[in-house]
């Protein structure tokens, strides 16, 4: 789908990037900015811009930047039309395909979409209704499952039949082949089958909405205990997490949300209060799903099931949430204990309780080491050497607080650890700078652009309009940069439409060497300063820009003129009178412009 610069702009001018960017990244106010923890890269320290009034965002860390469908771009790792195709629909904006011919043909990810919503409602009205379901509806009970969670989380229930949904699918005319792709129907020796059959069926979402995958719990001893959507065209295991589409609106002031293993865990845990709770589908992370958590929150609270394999999952999930910029805390519930069996049977304060003493990253990782350290019971000399290994892989900063620690947990002095002389390889604790596993404030990429050219897109910037009235009194050849000039050219191509700063993003859609181009030229935080107070002191700004272009030019003149002359007198020939007048005049002309624009009297 190609989009013209007038959807991209009506996208542009009915979505408030402000609320968009909001309700995935927490903003507050400064200024006439919004600001916050970048969602691309780890940072403590706000860096990441929002300007509502000019429909753009900036991250003076990372350098990533642009308008609302480039934020959905790079939030959702889509390509410019799925994102437009995103805010388009979230706007009520009906988007047109290039041709009439296009806009009859749907693409194949829409069609898997519709399939999977129609899935969806199908297994969801049998849990409700349908006599056969009477034994999904009994384990829901067992587990504790309102119907307005039932209903809430779209929880339905798959027949034992073979060709249940082939028929409803059939019925309203989806491709079982395209089905097939869906991962809704498999293919025999006499045509299609279903796939999910005799289960409880769990949808999951994309963040942006739409139908993307099931899980398919057996009921009975049957197995696999979870039956789940492989790879298709529009799902890839390993990169989402269940629930996130509604737990980053949960994720509050404190900025965190609680990761748990299974889908029933989390549905446990929204039921219970905890809305900020998502589901990893697998104990151990991928760095994938690591970079969706932290686009959402910083601090992630970590609660697999109280069993070793979950201990060693945890382990391996916090190297992989630090490297994505992420806080881990680990969340240790007793032993023999889920997160949904934990808060069905001690209840949500009680799950409350154990989130408030989470412990961090440092110390579970420490207290894993200092547990083996036991087991091997070590001489003391040895095991304080193995012990200063572990600190010293530490943040420098953090040395003296946790060789206290890990020495008083082993019966050691801390002056054992600290002399043990032992030079620590930090990569047996976690990954440093190289891996990317220590928080790094990244440095924008550096902008060298010339003076005079940028200062003047700058003011058209800050005021599209402007450029209508200025195209014809600055020169295209003013602009030596070749990145300035295009832009500038384009802008003068489409005057008539630039009224909003939008409109400006909306000229140049996914061009993205252009889009970085102009967020380059926005000021880094507008709260402490104002370029210009209104439009007057810009036109004047522009105005002594044009003198002094003129007056650039004159220059330009009169140096080609004494070149000339220079050459002739060296020849021996004379100066005629009219070019010595014309000399003449050059040069009051370019007086009189300087002084004008130094506010004196030219002489």
């Amino acid at each position: 789908m190609r989009l013209d610069p007038t959807q991209i702009r009506e996208i542009l001018a009915r979505t408030d990037i402000g609320t968009l960017i909001g309700g995935y990244v927490q903003l507050t106010k400064r200024g006439r900015d919004l600001v916050g923890l970048c969602p691309f890269h780890g940072e403590k320290t706000p860096s990441f811009h929002v300007h509502p009034d000019r429909g753009f965002f900036k991250c003076f860390g990372c350098g990533q930047g642009g308008d609302a469908i480039k934020f959905v771009q790079l939030l959702e790792n889509v390509p410019f039309p799925d994102a437009a195709r995103v805010l388009a629909k979230r706007a009520g904006i009906e988007l047109e395909p290039e041709t009439p011919a296009a806009a009859r043909v749907r693409s194949e990810k829409e069609q898997i979409f519709s399939a999977n919503e129609l899935a969806a409602s199908y297994f969801h009205r049998l849990l409700r209704l349908a006599p056969e379901a009477e034994i999904a509806r009994a384990y829901c009970a067992k587990r504790g499952l309102s119907a307005a969670t039932i209903d809430s989380f779209k929880l339905g229930f798959a027949p034992p039949q073979w060709d249940g949904l082939v028929r409803e699918l059939t019925t309203n005319g989806v491709d079982l082949a395209l089905a097939a792709k869906a991962g809704l129907v498999k293919q025999g020796q006499h045509g299609y089958y279903d796939f999910y059959r005799a289960r409880l069926m769990i949808p999951t979402y994309a963040t942006t909405g739409e139908v993307v995958a099931f899980g398919g719990r057996a009921l009975d001893d049957s197995e696999p205990k979870y039956l789940n959507t492989s790879t298709t065209p529009v799902y890839t295991k390993g990169r989402g997490l269940y629930a996130l589409e509604r737990a980053r609106r949960a994720v509050g002031e404190n900025g965190a949300l609680i990761v748990v293993e299974g889908y029933l865990d989390c549905i446990a845990l929204h039921q219970a209060g905890f809305g900020n709770a998502v589901a990893s589908l697998g104990t151990a992370f991928t760095p994938e799903q690591a970079v969706q958590l932290r686009k959402v929150a910083e601090r992630i609270f970590l609660c697999f099931d109280a069993d070793a394999a979950g201990g060693a999952a945890t382990d391996k999930s916090i190297d992989v949430l630090i490297a994505a910029g992420c806080l881990p805390y680990v969340v240790e519930l007793p032993p023999g204990e889920d997160p949904d069996s934990f808060v069905r049977t001690h209840g949500a304060p009680a799950f409350q309780k154990l989130l408030d003493g989470a412990t961090l990253f440092v110390q579970f990782k420490l207290d894993r080491e200092i547990a083996d350290l036991r087991l091997k019971n070590l001489p003391p000399a040895q095991a304080a050497r193995d012990a200063e290994l572990r600190v010293r892989a530490l943040p420098r900063e953090e040395w003296d607080r946790w060789r206290v620690y890990v020495a008083n947990a082993l019966g050691l002095a801390p002056d054992d650890l600290r002399k043990s002389r032992f030079v620590a390889n930090p990569a047996n604790f976690a990954p440093r700078d190289a891996s990317g596993a220590r928080f790094v404030r990244h440095a924008a990429p550096a902008a060298q652009p010339l003076g005079l050219e940028r200062d003047v897109l700058m003011t058209l910037l800050d005021e599209p309009a402007l450029v209508a009235e200025y195209s014809g009194k600055i020169p295209q050849e003013m602009f030596k940069d070749a990145r300035y000039g295009r832009i500038f050219e384009t802008l003068v191509a489409r005057k008539s439409e630039l009224v909003a700063p939008s409109d400006v993003f909306a000229s140049f859609g996914d061009d993205r060497e252009a889009v970085d181009t102009l967020i380059a030229l926005q000021q880094a935080d507008r709260s402490s300063s104002v370029r210009f107070a209104d439009s007057a002191e810009r036109r004047a700004h522009l105005d002594r820009i044009v003198e002094v272009l003129n007056e650039g030019g004159l220059d330009r003149r009169l140096k080609e003129f004494e070149i000339t002359i220079d050459a002739r007198l060296a020849a021996g020939e004379p100066i005629p009178e009219a070019e010595r007048a014309e000399y003449r005049k050059l040069v009051e002309e370019r007086d009189r412009r300087r002084a004008k624009r130094l506010g004196t009297h030219s002489s």
